[in-house]
């Protein structure tokens, strides 16, 4: 895919539109971002990769508050145009980080899972909300990590690496994003937006599907509240 980077409004558009369809709610572009209801706006963050397709994504529950209620992470796509690519970057971002940050707002259970501070799914002392699952690859067992994926928590692996991992209280973003094939892997876990080498590490000695043809990948999103903080 080659191509120019596209305009900031241009992708915050495409951001706006696609949740309003899963809120239901009307979103707009305005002074350079894309607007919601009431306190609600995400904003491109800085891109760190230079890639047309990759986008940063600041989801902020209070634009009054922004340094306490961003959430920050990053996708990318791919296509035969860079519009197709960041369309599929911001569905990707949509199905897993939006799914939860949905969630997050409306705490009824129709866009992600929820694990208290002691199940055993979850993460000790915290509250998560676990974001959609999504996969891509080709070959055969294009979909092998993504269902594996399904069928495994990560927290309760990523535990300990990320014990005393994260500079706030509350609202801390985690996105694991792993797979590969054909001698290559990537397993990559990132916490309020930043690499965590730890974790990356532990999520890499999973046993996860390593296709011998073709390749395979998942990318996941838990959101992490704190215990006090559940029903926010």
């Amino acid at each position: 895919m080659d191509g120019q980077r596209l305009a900031d409004d241009v992708v915050l558009g495409m951001v706006a539109e696609r949740l309003s369809a899963a809120m239901g709610r009307h979103w707009e572009v305005r002074d350079g971002l894309a607007k919601g209801p009431g306190t609600l706006a995400v904003l491109l963050g800085a891109d760190h990769t230079g890639h047309p397709a990759h986008l940063d994504l600041d989801f902020v529950l209070d634009v009054g508050r922004a340094a306490e209620t961003t959430i920050s992470d990053c996708a990318s796509g791919y296509g035969a145009t860079v519009e197709e690519a960041v369309g599929r970057a911001v569905t990707s971002w949509l199905d897993t980080t939006g799914s939860a940050l949905l969630e997050l707002l409306l705490q009824d259970g129709t866009h992600a899972a929820h694990f208290a501070p002691g199940d055993p799914g979850g993460l000790p002392g915290w509250h998560a909300i676990h974001g959609g699952i999504t996969g891509w690859g080709t070959g055969d067992r294009h979909d092998a990590v993504q269902r594996w994926a399904v069928q495994h928590v990560l927290l309760p692996h990523l535990a300990p690496a990320l014990k005393d991992a994260f500079g706030r209280e509350h609202l801390i973003g985690v996105k694991a994003f792993f797979g590969g094939g054909e001698g290559g892997e990537t397993a990559e876990v990132r916490v309020a937006g930043a690499y965590h080498e730890a974790a990356s590490h532990a999520l890499a000695a999973l046993d996860w599907p390593r296709p011998a043809e073709g390749v395979s990948y998942a990318r996941t999103f838990i959101l992490l509240i704190h215990p006090g903080e559940s029903d926010a």
